[in-house]
């Protein structure tokens, strides 16, 4: 049987068909899709785990125990991740473990466009990566025979184009592979420095077995052979790129196993070929070791290092006749840009639009929907460095702030699945150390911006079990962190806002804000709130545009120079009528 699939949900077939019985991961785009499709399948057992390092922690345990395990993230996951990845590394497995790193080059939903294949020679992991949905499901079963076999932890290389794009797949069968014998071994699976120093030696040994007796035979990696006076090595979406630029005009040595290479493939494929072009996004990972073996090649010199590859960038760079010499269409009017705003109806406009009209303030910001509180006209947060850095920058702000002697008030704000991932930490440090600044948890009882999965406080489980739902004030309130330093607010009530926001102003110490209110977009708030609407009466609209201060997406400016309400996104949270001094907005 044969299906249309994208390549997260080939991923989450190939773990299926695998017998993977053990899955975790923490959502990030572009890797979001895989465990939610991974979740339909019943003899695994899957879930979403506060944050990423976690997520690894669970799956290498549960390999080690015998169990076929996976976990998934984003490139910047891995960070966060690397450091149960670099010991497990040493350690090895014992059922088979894989974990997934879906890169973004180009950072559409990103902070940055790190390469992860850089992540398998750093931390010793094998490196596997698909360049289709066909591949992405063959590739994650191959992975855990090797991972096996060799006693290796696996790292799977996605980019954005192979997670989202869709192919046809070959469906198969689940093979039952049960969960393999557990022996203890404290010298293998201890990694205090007694044990890890031969582990080391034991690993480098591993590797050059598998460069030696696999990486030049494995199914993982392809040539094909067409003109010989041009020959690629790419991988990836590289690949797709290429083939439609250069056809059969080109030679492919196609690699599946980025890590370790089989340098006597690549010295057999270059010998063949007139000319060796190396096309691959991001870093130069494949390039740096074609030339660290001698071999004369083009790649980076012309092939641009920042941005997602395409056609047409590849076609230019190797100076392609047709792409050269293209005439692109351009359109005599050009569309104004439209940067990401919150959502009508989003709870974290209220709040962003109080704090940003403060005066002699820092606003520490993080990573989600609530970044764009940065965004004019709201324009509240100063800063947004990765997730958890919200509560641990206010605290850097505050430090700074003392040594140069300045009384601005600091603000630092995460979201309640940001305060679970790493949030929680950052706290304690700021109640330990005695930070002066106010800690504010958006709860809007969702992980929104990747598309609302659930998280430790929303009291479901990734396949709608209902579980315990951890409330974030039960967790500030074990830190000591004495209850009139706390406020609990709807953010859509400007008023009670406003006030929370000036008792944080003017406290010292630790003062935490928690504002609680669901996103507009959870269906079930959605159909609580169908019909609801502000309605716009011309007749007592003064112009005076104080409205378009909030930035909703429903509110707009006339032709008359009179406010409208675009009904069809308005949901009628009532922040623009709160703010209308002439009561033009009902």
């Amino acid at each position: 049987m044969k299906q249309l699939l994208t390549g997260n949900e080939a991923i989450a077939r190939g773990l299926y068909e695998a017998g993977v019985t053990v899955a975790a991961a923490y959502p990030g785009t572009p890797s979001t899709e895989i465990m939610e499709n991974v979740a339909n399948y019943k003899e695994i057992r899957s879930r979403w785990s506060p944050n990423e390092k976690v997520a690894v922690e669970v799956a290498g345990s549960a390999a080690m125990a015998g169990a076929r395990a996976f976990a998934a993230m984003k490139h910047v996951g891995l960070n966060v991740a690397a450091d149960p990845m670099m010991t497990l590394a040493y350690e090895g497995v014992n059922g088979g473990l894989v974990i997934l790193t879906a890169d973004d080059p180009g950072m559409h939903s990103s902070q940055n466009e790190q390469d992860n294949r850089n992540f398998s020679i750093f931390g010793k992991l094998l490196c596997i990566e698909p360049s289709d949905s066909q591949e992405c499901k063959d590739f994650i079963k191959i992975a855990y025979e090797i991972s096996e076999r060799y006693d290796l932890v696996v790292l799977f290389r996605m980019s954005t184009r192979v997670c989202h794009s869709k192919s046809i797949v070959e469906i198969g069968e689940r093979k039952e592979v049960g969960v393999r014998e557990y022996v203890k071994d404290v010298k293998k699976n201890i990694m205090v420095p007694a044990h890890s120093r031969p582990r080391h030696f034991v690993l480098e040994d591993i590797f050059k077995k598998v460069e030696e007796e696999y990486a030049y035979t494995t199914p993982l990696n392809k040539i094909e052979w067409n003109s010989k006076k041009i020959g690629i090595i790419c991988s990836g979406i590289s690949y797709q790129h290429c083939k439609d630029v250069f056809g059969e005009d080109a030679s492919y040595l196609h690699l599946g196993l980025l890590n370790p290479l089989s340098k006597k493939q690549i010295k057999e494929f270059a010998d063949q070929v007139e000319e060796l072009y190396i096309v691959e996004e991001s870093e130069p990972f494949i390039e740096m070791q074609v030339r660290a073996m001698g071999i004369a090649c083009k790649g980076k010199d012309v092939v641009p290092r920042c941005d997602e590859l395409n056609t047409r960038r590849i076609g230019k760079a190797f100076g392609v006749k047709r792409y050269v010499e293209e005439d692109l269409y351009q359109p005599e009017v050009k569309a104004p840009a439209r940067p990401p705003v919150l959502c009508a109806g989003c709870p974290h406009r209220g709040f962003f639009y109080e704090l940003g009209k403060m005066k002699d303030v820092m606003v520490a910001g993080d990573i989600g929907c609530y970044t764009l509180g940065m965004a004019a006209p709201l324009s509240a947060v100063d800063s947004v460095i990765c997730m958890g850095g919200g509560f641990s920058g206010a605290t850097g702000f505050d430090q700074a702030n003392k040594e140069a002697g300045r009384k601005t008030k600091v603000f630092g704000c995460v979201g309640d699945s940001t305060f679970f991932h790493s949030g929680i930490t950052s706290l304690v440090d700021a109640v330990y150390n005695k930070a002066d600044a106010v800690y504010c948890i958006l709860n809007n009882s969702i992980t929104a911006m990747t598309g609302h999965q659930d998280n430790p406080g929303t009291g479901k489980t990734i396949t709608g079990e209902i579980t315990e739902a951890i409330d974030p004030l039960a967790i500030v309130r074990s830190l000591g962190i004495p209850e009139d330093h706390i406020r609990v607010v709807d953010p859509l009530n400007l008023e009670e806002t406003r006030a929370a926001i000036k008792d944080a102003y003017e406290s010292t110490g630790v003062f935490v804000i928690m504002t609680k209110s669901p996103c507009a977009l959870i269906k079930e708030v959605q159909k609580a709130n169908a019909g609801k609407h502000v309605t716009a009466n011309p007749d007592k609209c003064k112009s005076c545009k104080a409205c378009l201060k909030i930035g909703c997406p429903a509110v707009a400016l006339g032709k008359d120079g009179k406010i409208k309400i675009d009904l069809a996104q308005c949901n009628g949270c009532g922040i623009c009528k709160q703010v209308c001094k002439f009561g033009a907005l009902e």
